[in-house]
């Protein structure tokens, strides 16, 4: 009777553990394809985030109030494989810029019934991503007095029926509104400061999957990201639980890897391949619960300029391990 009785209560610890969040802390939840939705529990998430409702479309018939603004955060830089580098606020919501809008001087023509389809992106609270030009930031008073965020003079929208990070359907909608590049201008492959269309420098084709695997001369398999750069790990950070301890200044050479879809990898480990939520409110990919990064010291795809810096960085393998350093 105690045996069964044992093999029961492992049977039971054994589906509990199953059941515990990813990576040992409550601030990762994993998703269907491996992605976060967040920091609540599903059950505790709000019905409507401002992001994905469907309600209120602009030429739609619902009523009701505009989503009260929500602030941008810490800014992001998105690599899409269709639109080259995407602007996101700190959540990895798609910004978006209105054709009819103006420019010189900003002005914002997206009132009413477009408000609440396309909610306007608060001036006060936003920050630029690191590694943008951060003078490229600046804001413009609308007609109800608010301060809207512009970039490059454009003022900045989300879509209210992106439901989740990554999501970019107001793309292109009614020939007018598109996601915005970091410098304002609209996201496009192969455009100055996006996505590149062209084979990058030793033959290497510079539209990959959002993650996969390089086979270097001198590492051995290391993962890259869409654009061929060299995805690296920093030993001061820990995966269980997960934290960072590159924060500040330090983001401004490691730019954090942004999240990626689980089936937009090719030779990546799936395990722990979820994102994190950081402190300072940016979302970065993980694998194996790692945090991952690319250095602004890599010029083009192939560079390895940031393995080994300070015995702290290293490349990382197809499963997650740190490539080359010290035992």
């Amino acid at each position: 009777m105690k045996t069964w009785r044992n093999v029961s209560l492992a049977v039971t610890a054994a589906a509990v553990m199953a059941l515990t969040t990813a990576c040992g802390q409550d601030k990762v939840t994993e998703s269907p394809n491996g992605q976060a939705v967040g920091n609540a529990n599903p059950a505790q998430q709000p019905a409507d985030s401002g992001y994905g409702s469907d309600k209120g479309g602009y030429g739609d018939d619902a009523a009701g109030e505009a989503a009260a603004p929500k602030a941008a955060g810490q800014l992001a830089v998105w690599d899409s494989k269709e639109l080259g580098k995407v602007l996101t606020d700190s959540e990895g919501f798609t910004l978006y810029r209105f054709d009819k809008d103006t420019v010189s001087p900003p002005k914002s023509n997206c009132e009413g019934d477009c408000a609440k389809a396309w909610p306007v992106v608060p001036a006060a609270d936003a920050t630029a991503a690191p590694g943008t030009d951060a003078s490229m930031l600046g804001e413009v008073t609308r007609a109800d007095g608010t301060k809207q965020l512009t970039v490059g003079g454009w003022p900045m929208y989300r879509f209210a029926k992106d439901a989740k990070p990554g999501d970019a359907k107001g793309q292109g909608v009614g020939g007018t509104w598109f996601a915005s590049a970091p410098d304002g201008k609209k996201a496009a492959k192969g455009a100055a400061g996006g996505g590149a269309g062209d084979a990058g420098e030793g033959g290497e084709p510079a539209d990959l999957a959002g993650m996969s695997v390089r086979k270097d001369a001198k590492l051995g398999d290391v993962v890259v990201d869409s654009k061929g750069m060299t995805v690296y790990r920093f030993k001061k950070d820990s995966a269980w639980p997960m934290k960072t301890a590159c924060t500040g200044a330090c983001l401004d050479k490691w730019p954090v890897v942004p999240p990626v879809e689980k089936n937009d990898t090719e030779g990546i480990l799936k395990k722990g391949f979820v994102t994190f939520d950081r402190p300072d409110g940016i979302k970065q990919q993980t694998i194996d619960c790692w945090p991952l990064y690319t250095f602004s010291g890599d010029a083009k795809p192939g560079d390895t300029n940031g393995q080994g810096v300070g015995g702290t960085w290293y490349a990382v393998s197809p499963e997650g391990k740190l490539v080359g350093a010290p035992k």
